[in-house]
């Protein structure tokens, strides 16, 4: 990967590439690419852990939520998870799905990574029909739901920062092996539009990362639904948010062996490179191409209200390692204040609806 890092740096107009073009290649080279190598990336042998992950009561649930939704609002159930990960999510969905709704079912993963497909593949084989495609541009239009967990905040950002009153974009150079940070006065003009657009001033030596990827990817969900909901499960903050000076850093991180590593220059293509996402973006965005927003919910707060209690088994073990007290340890996982569902939320778009929240709950 440095090889090839350093031939993309000294062949760039000016010996520097952005942020942007560093983390396309750390993460999606087709070669060299973090996510695209044969290794394992998630659970206790990989480098990070989703929600998913921790049990099948989240893809259960939603599968659950999915099929009163469809029932209520006359939507086909045909479902798209973008960026499937090991296909834990499409298991549970899939087996809650066969196992207690027995209805038709159509089921798209769009999956980047010729690894995780082979994951997903070898989890779901024989059991479930399911039709893998590399990019939403191999689908046809259809109706039905969007759906992705820590999918934006896995895209390329540019980075930023404001010096002595002014705006330099951080680009990345390489010296002797070594990658590093250069400061370049900010022309890009995609980056001063978003700026523009999102009313975000920083202060002084605040950097941010700005998402200029996430709005191709949602004019790309925009493009193949033409009837149904979009479903982002993610971490982020709002404009007002980013602004704290809490924030004045930035949230560009790596996660290398369960490890949070600061410096996303370390380890290219050995570990995954992560950011909180512009929450009002992907709204704004949305907005422009018929997505309207339906609700914002945390996402303990929406698995509460697509009932995760009724899941709880009524009757206590006393075995601490039985599959009941596991499954009932993993669904207060999801739902304590301090668990993780308390630092991602779950936005709801409609297209071609008139729906309003309560329409999404009982």
């Amino acid at each position: 990967m440095i090889r090839y890092l350093q031939k993309l740096i000294l062949n760039s107009p000016n010996g520097f590439i952005s942020y942007s073009d560093y983390i396309g290649a750390a993460l999606y080279h087709p070669e060299f690419g973090y996510y695209m190598k044969d290794k394992q990336k998630i659970g206790r042998q990989g480098d990070f852990i989703t929600t998913s992950n921790i049990s099948d009561v989240y893809g259960r649930l939603v599968a659950k939520w999915f099929s009163r939704t469809c029932e209520k609002t006359n939507l086909p159930p045909v479902f798209c998870e973008i960026g499937a990960g090991n296909g834990r999510f499409a298991k549970a969905f899939l087996q809650e799905w066969k196992d207690s709704i027995k209805a038709p079912l159509q089921y798209f993963i769009v999956e980047s990574s010729p690894y995780h497909r082979k994951l997903q593949s070898e989890l779901l084989q024989g059991d479930f029909s399911v039709v893998q495609v590399e990019s939403l541009s191999e689908l046809g239009p259809f109706e039905g739901m969007v759906f992705s967990n820590e999918l934006f905040d896995a895209l390329p950002v540019n980075v930023i920062e404001k010096i002595n009153g002014k705006l330099f974009e951080v680009m990345v150079g390489i010296q002797e092996d070594k990658l590093y940070e250069q400061q370049i006065p900010l022309t890009n003009s995609e980056i001063l539009s978003f700026l523009e657009e999102s009313k975000i001033i920083l202060k002084e030596k605040q950097r941010i990362e700005i998402p200029l990827a996430m709005e191709k990817m949602i004019q790309e969900i925009a493009t193949v639904l033409t009837k149904g909901l979009v479903v982002t499960a993610d971490y982020g903050y709002t404009n007002e948010e980013w602004m704290d000076l809490r924030r004045a850093e930035g949230s560009l991180r790596g996660y290398y062996q369960h490890m949070m590593i600061n410096d996303v220059l370390q380890h290219p293509g050995e570990m995954d490179i992560t950011t909180h996402i512009h929450f009002d973006y992907l709204i704004q965005k949305g907005m422009e191409v018929e997505l309207q927003l339906l609700t914002k919910l945390r996402q303990d707060e929406f698995l509460l209200k697509a009932e995760i209690l009724k899941e709880l088994e009524n009757h206590y073990d006393p075995n601490p390692f039985s599959e009941v007290s596991k499954r009932n340890r993993a669904i207060r996982s999801l739902i304590m204040p301090s668990g993780m569902s308390s630092h991602f939320h779950v936005i709801v778009q409609q297209k071609g609806l008139q729906l309003c929240e309560s329409d999404l709950f009982t």
